[in-house]
């Protein structure tokens, strides 16, 4: 049976070296990688990134990083090059290649074409002396002492080094072009921060004959009824005019069951909120969250710029949107 603190060490062990191998990236970050970045910056076109075996599937996550966070980029295998796939290629493009010999066959036997064409082409590897890190217009060094493997071999501290380069490179675009949270979030429209940062009230609100609105003067016992035709636990009250007056929640309607009112001869006026907390529909949804944690609210009138009533949603409404 294996021993457990065997196999505890044998853990830390890799996660030391592979520590050591990042670390030694940041005697590589140097006028080399400040022109890889002045290349991608100045280039009409894509990152094109390339590799094989290992050094493909940390390519391939590079190029995700990249596309993702405002550098246009995709990942082509190097052997399906070979078979046709450089015609996704452009003279515009920048290939940055990744291989920690600098030997792989398939990349090297690509050289003289991206020559041909007149691509610009950066290496990531880990032989600085290697024929990729020598015809490559600049290469980035990420050479580690050892793998994290006792055996030496499998690729283990040269991969995680590779990858945090690729961070690395893709980061210092980032600041470079200045992108925003905002332009992240137009790059995963699907995922949490893309919903947060992307959806706004005017995409939740409920409009029209679906908001509940009712005038002053109106019987409380009818605007009840407005309030359950609509189904949104809350009603706005206009005045003559058409601008808000105020609102009336079912949160209401329990601190009037406390009060000595007759419900059957109340009138909406006698137990609304004045006016009552508002947004506008081209506010973002998370912001219009935040007002509703931070008063205690459930729901919020929608109104436009003569404060009169257009839309109105409740905690529900942000729920289902996937804002909260």
């Amino acid at each position: 049976m294996t021993n457990a603190h065997d196999l505890i060490q044998s853990a830390q062990c890799t996660i030391r070296l592979e520590i050591e191998a990042v670390e030694g990236l940041l005697a590589h970050i140097d006028a080399d990688f400040v022109r890889a970045c002045e290349m991608i910056l100045e280039s009409q076109g894509r990152v094109v990134v390339v590799g094989m075996g290992k050094s493909g599937h940390i390519g391939k996550k590079i190029a995700a990083t990249l596309a993702s966070t405002g550098t246009p980029a995709f990942f082509v295998h190097p052997a399906e090059a070979s078979h046709g796939d450089m015609g996704m290629i452009t003279s515009a493009d920048i290939i940055l290649a990744l291989s920690n010999s600098g030997t792989t066959s398939e990349i090297v036997t690509l050289l003289p074409l991206i020559k041909r064409l007149g691509i610009k082409l950066i290496s990531l590897t880990g032989n600085p002396d290697s024929t990729l890190a020598k015809a490559a217009d600049v290469s980035l060094n990420a050479r580690v002492e050892k793998e994290a493997c006792p055996l030496n071999l499998a690729p283990t501290s040269s991969t995680t080094a590779a990858l945090v380069m690729g961070d690395a490179l893709a980061v210092a675009l980032l600041d470079a072009r200045g992108f925003t949270a905002e332009d992240f979030a137009f790059s995963h429209p699907g995922g949490a921060l893309g919903r947060r940062l992307l959806l706004k009230v005017e995409h939740v609100m409920h409009t029209a004959a679906e908001l509940p609105q009712v005038v002053r003067g109106t019987p409380l016992r009818d605007s009840l009824m407005e309030m359950t035709r609509k189904g949104l636990g809350m009603t706005a009250i206009t005045e003559p005019d058409g601008r808000l007056a105020g609102i009336f929640t079912d949160g209401d309607l329990r601190r009037t069951l406390d009060r000595d009112i007759d419900l059957r001869q109340a009138v909406i006026d006698e137990v609304m909120t004045v006016h009552g907390k508002t947004v506008r529909p081209e506010m973002l949804a998370a912001e219009a969250l935040k007002i509703m944690e931070d008063n205690k609210i459930g729901a919020l009138i929608v109104v436009d710029e003569n404060d009169r009533p257009i839309g109105a949603f409740n905690l529900q409404d942000l729920l289902r949107a996937g804002v909260m």
